[in-house]
This record gives structure tokens, C-alpha cells and sequence, in this order.
């Protein structure tokens, strides 16, 4: 079990952090069981906004919660992994079609339908039948009765699923969400959750941030913690982890 709050805190205790791919690969075999790995992050190093330097791997089909407190480096590290911000050394590398990227903010056009929004961002990524696959997304996030709907009038829940749905649009086997349950009521973060529990039984692995130990506990099989850009925590949910403020 994991306690205590999450802003200005300290790991108390701390497990075996292997500094290596082949040692990450050994550890995560032994916790999880074998299986060919969705992504693999070797020695990543960024050092203008947060002094992160770790190494970890994310399994097809697996949840990671990827928790810390403010000024960790939780969205520095997505953002990595999303190849969105080049690290100062390192590599990532995955498997399949990709890494698709959720950030916290949806990046949508208020005034644009559902509908519209998404053939736009097809278009963007060049797909060959936008229309197609806007169907198709609309059809896997449960959108249909909300297709003609301006985005600036749906739910804080449907916003973020037509933002999950851009991020899905390349079909990747990594979903990287930067705390995606922020500002949902339950109703909604329980819908948004039933979905995203939808993807990973499909055998995409999903890595989101949170401040939410709840959260973290109820859906991540695995939970890993950094502070000051190091990984402090790599294993299961109910792993004797404690913080002191």
C-alpha cells in the first residue's frame, strides 16, 4: 500500500533501482512475468527543467501509474516518451505502431464538432481515409451520439475521451495520459476508466501520471515513483511503500 500525501514528500523506503536496460529488463521479468516489452526508456537524462535521469519498461496490455510530487519531472518524463521533448541522452525505443499522447490540457478546437475535430487531426497525421478513421474513433470511444456536438459544449468526461481519441488515432500500443482524471466528477472519471480498461485488455500498455494514490492503487498494476528525476519506486500496487512530509 502506498500513504501519505504527495507534495513535499520523501520516499522513507527505498527498493533495488537498477540503473541499466538489462538490469530494468531482469527486475521487471522477475515482478511481472515474461513478456515482449511495448517501451523501453534506457538511461534518459534531461537536465533543464528536472535533473531525471532513470531507465524503465512498459509491457503490452499493462497499466503504470506514474506518480510524484510537484517539480518531479512526471510530465517532462511523457513528454520524453511522447517524443515531444528530446532528452539531453538516452533512448527510447518501442514496439508496433507507436506512443500516442494525452496531455492534460485536450488539444481540441472548441467551436469544431466532434466529428470535425477529429478528420482534422487525421488529415494532420496524414491518414489516407480521414473519414475512416474518424469513424472508427468515434465508434471505439463511444462518441456516436455526440458526433455533431461543438466540443466546447460536451462534459469535462466526453472532452477527454475526443482527446483520447486523437491520441489513438495512429492505433499505438503505448497511451501515454498525463493525469487524465483532473476535473472529471466520479461519474465521469469511473466512464473515462471503464475505457481506458477497454484499451488495455486489447493489450495496449498505458502509462498516465496522477497526484491520486487512489487512483493509482484502484487501476495501476504497477506504480512508479520519482522524486528529483530518479525513480524511487518500481513495483506493484500493494508493494510496502511509505512517504514522510
Amino acid at each position: 500500500m502506498i500513504c501519505g500525501g504527495m507534495n513535499d514528500i520523501s520516499l522513507s523506503i527505498l527498493p533495488e533501482t537498477p540503473n541499466d536496460a538489462q538490469s530494468v529488463e531482469r527486475l521487471n521479468e522477475r515482478t511481472f512475468g515474461p513478456g515482449r516489452y511495448a517501451l523501453a526508456a534506457y538511461r534518459l537524462r534531461e537536465h533543464a527543467q528536472h535533473q531525471l535521469d532513470l531507465s524503465f519498461v512498459a509491457r503490452h496490455g499493462e497499466i503504470t501509474a506514474l506518480i510524484g510530487p510537484n517539480g518531479a519531472g512526471k510530465t517532462t518524463l511523457l513528454s520524453i516518451l511522447a517524443g515531444i521533448t528530446a532528452p539531453d541522452s538516452g533512448e527510447v525505443t518501442h514496439s508496433g505502431s507507436g506512443v500516442g499522447w494525452v496531455p492534460q490540457q485536450a488539444a481540441l478546437y472548441r467551436r469544431l464538432t466532434v466529428t470535425e475535430n477529429l478528420k482534422l487531426f487525421a488529415r494532420l497525421q496524414g491518414h489516407g481515409d480521414p473519414d475512416a478513421s474518424t469513424a472508427e474513433m468515434i465508434e471505439l470511444t463511444g462518441l456516436a451520439e455526440r458526433r455533431d456536438d461543438q466540443v466546447g459544449t460536451l462534459s469535462g468526461g466526453n472532452q477527454q475521451r475526443v482527446n483520447i481519441a486523437v491520441g489513438l488515432m495512429a492505433r499505438p500500443d503505448v497511451l501515454l495520459l498525463d493525469e487524465p482524471s483532473v476535473g472529471l466528477d466520479p461519474g465521469q472519471r469511473a466512464r473515462l476508466w471503464d475505457f481506458i480498461l477497454g484499451l488495455v485488455s486489447a493489450g495496449t500498455a498505458v502509462l498516465f501520471s496522477t497526484h491520486d494514490l487512489q487512483e493509482a492503487e484502484r487501476y495501476a498494476g504497477r506504480i512508479l515513483v520519482i522524486a528529483g528525476g530518479q525513480r524511487v519506486f518500481d513495483g506493484t500496487a500493494d508493494a510496502p511503500v511509505s512517504y514522510t512530509p
